[in-house]
């Protein structure tokens, strides 16, 4: 009998692990960290509902590290397998993981050195040579929907997804998983992006199916109908006026890439003046590298303005930091400029030191584009909280507070409902994953009052058999 147990991704947009087992074979799907609540983060250090070194194989849907954080804590406690992923994912993995390592790492020496933990000492969830070691273990493979074995009685398919370069839907088919011998093909969302997006292609239309998991990030709610480029365009001039900086947290991977090609055009349409922008991330400088390498998922017109010879993510007047003492020597800008640095939900990373200065500054503005998890100090931001600590002091809030909705990378559930009704079959079950309660609910119900759907909302540690 086949099965899927839900180990993440349930109850919350973050930690995404699914296990499938069929005839003795263990197969995982996404290898997530938990962020944002204290109680989801203790759930990273809790004893693991799966042996690792029974994993046969993992899939990987996509780069970011809610779905590949994870994964060198598992090669650690013994996991020796192969890593399926798309080739574009695959560069992006190694940018990620080796910085999730070197966060894990100073994370327990800072709390080593100011005495705040409860174990002695404290210890990385895993350091740069598990992230190393766990590199070596990817089989990248192409973004174009062609099965490849994954092990015996497995194989997937990839296929773009449009949330990120290289983000996949994965297509799982389990050979002869039936009583009367037939496969069960299961189908992976990962994260669905928007259609008519810059930079990347749409998602693709989703293969036939017995059993269909999908994100529901978005599942409660509709991206703004005021276009972001109208939004940025009035948040730049607005700071202009007040003569103060403008933070956006962003992360390094998507987010920020988008931000630049949308700053970029304003300035070649003449909507803002060109101004000081800085990347102050050298994750996202190697991230946009990677970005122009992968052409076959690019657009139109990105692809139409790297065969011109442009670099579509470059504006006008922009400078990326290569270190941490480039990054300390911004603190004495405070004048008109953008930064751009992670992460995007203010949960670490040096955006924290900008975000000390610029918050209690009155005149400042900072700017949220993605989505922000419960517990994080972007959401604690834009719930209202007047003081937020970072770094053991407490920061008044007094700068300006925007959000561009717009730059969400994934799809609201009208988008989402626009990608099912491309499926030329009736699943036997959809399962709503990676939204908080109401957003999984919401999309959940969606579904059946659009299709007629048998829609499932899976708690975590749950397992289902599939027939």
């Amino acid at each position: 009998m086949a099965k899927i147990s839900f180990y993440g991704g349930t109850g919350t947009v973050t930690g995404s692990k699914y296990l499938l087992e069929h005839n003795g074979k263990k197969i995982l799907v996404d290898c997530g960290l938990f962020q944002g609540l204290r109680k989801l983060r203790e759930r990273n250090w809790a004893e693991l509902p799966f042996k690792p070194s029974e994993i046969d194989a993992v899939v990987i849907t996509h780069a970011h590290i809610d779905h590949t954080g994870f994964l060198p804590r598992v090669v650690k406690l013994g996991f020796d397998g192969p890593v399926f992923t798309s080739r574009a994912t695959g560069d992006l993995m190694k940018i990620l993981l080796p910085d999730s390592a070197r966060l894990q790492e100073e994370e327990a020496r800072y709390r080593n050195r100011k005495g705040l933990t409860s174990h002695t000492p404290a210890l990385p969830l895993y350091d740069e040579d598990d992230a190393k070691e766990t590199l070596q273990r990817l089989n990248p493979v192409p973004n174009d929907g062609q099965p490849v074995e994954i092990c015996e009685g497995f194989k997937a398919s990839f296929n773009v997804a449009g949330h990120i370069l290289g983000a996949s839907l994965v297509l799982v088919e389990m050979e002869k998983a039936r009583e009367n011998g037939e496969s069960i093909r299961f189908l992976f969302s990962g994260d669905l992006g928007h259609y008519d997006q810059p930079i990347l292609k749409d998602p693709a239309p989703p293969p036939a199916c017995d059993y269909l998991m999908v994100e529901s990030t978005y599942g409660d709610r509709l991206h703004t109908e005021v276009k972001s480029d109208d939004q940025l365009t009035k948040i730049i001039h607005e700071g202009l006026k007040r003569n103060a900086p403008i933070l956006i947290p962003a992360f390094s991977v998507g987010r920020t890439q988008e931000i630049l090609y949308l700053i970029r055009e304003l300035e070649e349409e003449g909507r803002i003046p060109v101004l000081p922008v800085i990347v102050d991330s050298p994750m996202a400088k190697q991230a946009t590298q990677v970005y122009n390498r992968w052409r076959e998922e690019h657009d139109e017109e990105y692809a139409s303005i790297l065969a011109r010879q442009q670099h579509p993510l470059r504006t006008g007047s922009m400078t990326t930091t290569n270190n941490r003492e480039d990054s300390k020597k911004l603190n004495k800008l405070n004048d008109a400029r953008i930064f751009i640095s992670a992460s995007g939900m203010l949960s670490g990373g040096r955006v924290l030191h900008h975000a000390k200065r610029i918050l209690p500054n009155k005149d400042a503005t900072i700017v949220f584009v993605g989505f922000q998890a419960a517990g994080t100090r972007g959401r604690r931001i834009i719930d209202g909280e007047k003081e937020i600590r970072i770094m053991r002091d407490w920061i008044p809030v007094r700068c300006h507070i925007e959000r561009i909705d717009g730059f969400s990378a994934h799809a609201d559930w009208k988008a989402v409902l626009k990608w099912l009704g491309g499926l030329e079959n009736t699943p036997r079950a959809v399962f709503t994953t990676h939204g908080e309660p109401e957003a999984a609910a919401a999309m959940a119900q969606h579904i059946r009052d659009e299709f007629g759907w048998n829609v499932v909302e899976p708690e975590y540690m749950q397992t289902v058999e599939l027939e």
